[in-house]
């Protein structure tokens, strides 16, 4: 008898989805020697121009006008008048998916994005296929585009998604709460010492960790500015992703600063720089905020766009887990009281780790595995 076959899907490589596919993969290796694993960015077997469409018109619509993205990402209406084109571009762009899974066969499909797991929730019903098939929720928001008849266990982040999903007719025994993937390793002690001397960090003074997602979106650069006119003092680490134009940037600023500074590009290693960080100035994407939270990172929060960051931000603020700025100037306030305070910074840090779901990818992986009898 063969291995057990798991096909993980994602869209957009090194997209946040890409991230907690990833983990997943992880967890399911570490955990059984009887699976095969592939995992594919979904878009390569679609059209083979959806992806650069999608996410072009994406960026531009967040950067431009993201408040059309707020009314578009969980609207009723939206999704009720655009159903028979999602079925018709869910039909047009099943052909290649349809032949990965029939030539693949695999015993469970799992997808971190609700386009690739609309196909095959499409394919098992026209098929009559007795795979499984689980979606994985990357942000605390869910949007109504993830609803399908097909889809045997979801996996979401915090129990008011659990009841959001049962309150749209899921059953309870198909939505489990088991907080965002992310990768094992940042359940890992890291040596602080190597690293702040690997980046010639001062141990004795705090560290800010600047992060805008693996695009590096948001006022990164003007956030730099003002905390450079802080009068507390502090090092300042800035990831800036695969954003080539905003890293040439900060580079050429960084030696002109008053604070120390280092310019990251796209990083493996944001585990290192979370676990030497006192505090993380983020856009509040799941996957990064679910590793924030696990490192007991305190997480500040800056103009989230309207959509999923905005009701990411809602669920972490209502719990206590981050601070909102609602301008630059209070951003540069709370960083200075919350530096100020260690006894405050602590018992965030505790409230932080006491809600961190680190086991989350195993739990996954662990279902998965029961879900195809292994």
């Amino acid at each position: 008898m063969g291995k057990k076959r798991i096909l993980l899907m994602y869209i957009s490589k090194n997209s946040g989805h890409h991230h907690a596919s990833l983990a997943i993969e992880s967890a399911l290796r570490e955990l059984s020697d009887d699976v095969e694993v592939l995992n594919v960015n979904s878009f390569l077997y679609t059209n083979p121009i959806l992806e650069k469409i999608i996410n072009k018109t994406y960026m531009s619509v967040i950067k431009r006008t993201p408040e059309v993205w707020g009314y578009l990402y969980d609207n009723p209406k939206v999704v009720r008048r655009t159903q028979k084109l999602r079925e018709s571009i869910h039909k047009y762009n099943s052909s290649k998916m349809r032949n990965l899974l029939e030539s693949y066969k695999p015993d469970a499909v799992a997808c971190t994005q609700a386009f690739p797991c609309g196909i095959v929730s499409d394919y098992k019903k026209t098929s009559c296929s007795d795979l499984v098939l689980a979606g994985v929720l990357t942000d605390y928001a869910p949007h109504a585009y993830w609803f399908f008849d097909n889809v045997d266990i979801y996996f979401v982040p915090s129990e008011e998604t659990r009841q959001r999903f049962v309150s749209y007719g899921i059953s309870q025994d198909r939505v489990k709460l088991t907080g965002i993937p992310i990768d094992p390793r940042f359940k890992k002690i890291i040596d602080r010492k190597k690293v702040l001397d690997s980046m010639n960090f001062s141990p004795a003074m705090p560290i800010i960790l600047l992060m805008g997602g693996s695009q590096g979106l948001g006022p990164i650069k003007e956030i730099v500015k003002v905390l450079d006119n802080s009068p507390t003092a502090f090092q300042i680490i800035v990831v800036a992703g695969i954003n080539k134009r905003l890293y040439n940037g900060l580079s050429k600023l960084a030696p002109r600063l008053k604070k120390k500074t280092a310019v990251v590009g796209y990083t493996e290693n944001v585990d290192e720089l979370m676990s030497i960080s006192s505090l993380i100035i983020t856009k509040p994407g799941g996957i990064t905020v679910s590793e924030a939270l696990v490192k007991g990172l305190p997480i500040l929060i800056v103009k989230p766009i309207p959509g999923h960051e905005q009701m990411n931000t809602d669920h972490l603020v209502k719990h206590n887990l981050a601070i909102k700025a609602n301008n630059l100037s209070d951003l540069e306030i709370f960083v200075s009281e919350l530096l100020s305070n260690p006894k405050a910074l602590e018992n965030m840090r505790e409230r932080i780790k006491s809600f961190s779901k680190p086991q989350s990818a195993f739990d996954i992986a662990e279902t998965i595995l029961e879900k195809i009898n292994l």
